[in-house]
């Protein structure tokens, strides 16, 4: 009986993949041990659709390594599937990934090669990883070719989840949350930026304070003045100032102002005698 021949089905659009956060770290650090060569191994995970999970990986042990490309050995394979088959029962391989070490992410002819031969599956990816740069990619097929991927996540699939589903009911929702944002002349209301708040706000208390050392200022000046022109008038004028200030005070407390005390009249002053010298001239004997 003839074997059935195998149908590839081909994928249109571009599959979304949602890689675990820890399996990312697990790449990093496999692809930092050796950055002068490069270091491979496998992708495990699920397919839903057009949707890839990328759960764990295995690193591919005794491949044969080199500045520029990398192959999987057959004892890279047993290890994998060894691995695979007791730790991953129920997972499949989803795809591979690969070190470039210093000259960017891209896929190399042997990294294509590699690609369609033995991981030709349309849900099947590559991952780059650049040690050197921290700079990663994806690629994946694409309508029967190797194309580099954009819908790409690293997280937790729990946490994307969760948001997708947050994002779906927001926008059915989004009549109801874009009124609250609507003026009534019908022009959108935007968002103050919180420097404007900040800023409005420091400068609302320092006006505030200035308010008050000049009040203060003017208070004060208004208290003191009239004790410093009493002082000045007692320096130049003492009787004149004492005068005034008794006087003050008794208008204060409500007491009558004594009588003037009248200025003592000048004494005549004493005519002179004349001496016997001057009388005995003028005088008759």
């Amino acid at each position: 009986m003839p074997k059935p021949a195998k149908v590839k089905v081909r994928v249109s659009t571009q599959p979304v993949v949602v890689m675990e956060a820890e399996v990312a770290r697990k790449i990093r650090q496999h692809a930092r041990t050796s950055m002068k060569a490069e270091v491979c191994g496998v992708l495990i995970g699920n397919t839903d659709h057009e949707r890839m999970t990328v759960e764990a990986c295995i690193p591919g042990i005794n491949a044969a390594q080199g500045g520029a490309h990398v192959t999987f050995t057959q004892d890279t394979w047993e290890h994998i599937y060894k691995i695979k088959d007791k730790e991953y029962p129920d997972d499949k391989i989803v795809g591979w990934y690969h070190s470039h070490p210093g000259f960017g992410v891209f896929l190399s002819e042997h990294d294509l090669f590699i690609q369609q031969n033995f991981f030709s599956n349309p849900q099947q990816v590559a991952w780059v990883y650049d040690p050197h740069t921290d700079e990663e990619g994806c690629f994946g097929w694409i309508g029967g070719s190797i194309e580099k991927l954009s819908a790409i996540r690293v997280g937790y699939s729990q946490e994307v989840e969760i948001a997708s589903t947050a994002a779906h009911e927001y926008e059915e929702d989004d009549d109801s949350a874009s009124d609250s944002m609507v003026r009534a002349d019908g022009e959108q209301k935007p968002a103050e930026p919180a420097w404007m708040k900040w800023t409005i706000r420091v400068l609302g208390y320092a006006a505030v304070i200035l308010l008050g050392l000049v009040s203060g200022f003017m208070l004060r000046n208004w208290q003191v003045s009239p004790v410093l022109d009493s002082y000045q008038q007692m320096i130049n004028h003492p009787i004149e100032a004492c005068r005034a200030l008794l006087s003050l005070d008794q208008e204060r407390n409500g007491m009558v102002a004594p009588p003037q005390i009248p200025q003592q009249q000048a004494s005549p002053q004493p005519q002179q005698q004349k001496s016997p010298a001057a009388e005995g001239k003028n005088g008759k004997h």
